[in-house]
């Protein structure tokens, strides 16, 4: 039986990049993960979304690798979230409580810029509708 793939789909704005991951997180494709969200880092990216509407698993290597890359994106002054976590990760998110430092408070939460109440929150990334060509992509073997 063959392993899953993993895709990375990536597109950027300015100094902000849509990470999209399709397949499963795992020990096998963890690296592939790491690579593409430390290439963001290296190409001048300093505000990473991920969204992982397409991720159907997602094990504590994926969890692992996130934490890493939130850490360096912290360390060059950026910010790295989550979004849309499937339920194998929101459950690892539960259980280690690391949640708020990879997905943030929750949008309703989020404190107004500069002390504005009139001012609108960020908003999570929209569900994709229309398939984006691979960046990166290789088998889990």
């Amino acid at each position: 039986m063959p392993l899953p793939q993993l895709t990375v789909y990536r597109h950027d704005r300015c100094n902000r990049a849509l990470i999209t991951l399709t397949g499963e997180i795992d020990l096998e494709s963890a690296p592939l993960v790491r690579a593409a969200l430390a290439r963001c880092l290296s190409d001048g990216i300093r505000i990473v979304d991920v969204d992982l509407t397409p991720v159907t698993f997602c094990d504590c290597s994926g969890l692992n690798t996130f934490l890493y890359a939130v850490q360096k994106t912290t360390e060059a002054g950026g910010i790295l979230q989550l979004h849309h976590p499937p339920p194998t990760l929101e459950r690892i998110l539960d259980l280690t409580g690391s949640g708020l430092q990879l997905l943030g408070p929750p949008l309703g939460q989020l404190p107004s810029p500069l002390g504005d109440p009139s001012a609108t929150t960020p908003q999570a990334p929209p569900h994709r509708t229309v398939p984006l060509p691979p960046v990166l992509s290789g088998d889990a073997r």
